[in-house]
């Protein structure tokens, strides 16, 4: 597996090997024995990461989910992956004290690449959708917890995240009720 250090300390590309030939492929998509020492790598962690539940989710093309998170002393670390399709994944370091605090980083998963991103406590995330569909799945390592569950706007003006809209050909991105009352950053505390 290969790992890319990205420019926010603690996130992670993830790329597997796969082994392919004329009748498909087969990939190894996740090993913890892995996954601790791409993490081990990192100044900053010094435990290993448990998995407690595993999340699908169907997307339509244009579909925005995000910018969402789930506040202490429930949050949540992801390990994202799609597995049909293509989104333009997001995340945003909403860590306090951390010198890259309101910045985003972005990468194309599809299922064609085989990216994973791990994401880890004190991000927000969200993707949009820019084929027919989506199949996305994500790894967490605390349960959902619907009242700790929170959400900032993907538009929000201070973050000016890129969401490459564009790529939807003058489509307008698609969002559930509650993503429509997301929160300004300014009024984020973690």
């Amino acid at each position: 597996m290969q790992v890319t250090v990205t420019p926010i300390d603690g996130l992670l590309v993830l790329e597997p090997k796969i082994f392919g030939d004329d009748r498909g492929f087969v990939f190894e998509s996740f090993n913890q024995q892995t996954f601790d020492n791409a993490l081990g790598s990192l100044s900053s962690y010094d435990s290993v990461i448990r998995f407690v539940q595993d999340n699908h989710s169907k997307s339509s093309k244009g579909v925005l989910r995000g910018l969402h998170y789930q506040a202490a002393p429930h949050a949540q670390g992801k390990l994202v992956r799609v597995v049909q399709g293509e989104v333009w994944d997001v995340s945003v370091d909403i860590r306090q004290g951390s010198p890259t605090r309101g910045q985003s980083f972005c990468v194309l998963l599809t299922a064609e690449n085989k990216r994973q991103l791990w994401i880890p406590k004190g991000f927000a995330h969200g993707f949009v959708t820019l084929s027919e569909t989506a199949e996305f799945l994500y790894k967490t390592t605390d349960f959902y917890s619907p009242e700790h569950e929170r959400c900032i706007a993907w538009n929000d003006p201070v973050l000016a995240v890129d969401w490459q809209l564009e790529r939807l050909g003058g489509m307008q991105p698609q969002l559930s009720e509650k993503d429509k009352l997301g929160a300004a950053w300014a009024t984020i505390k973690t």
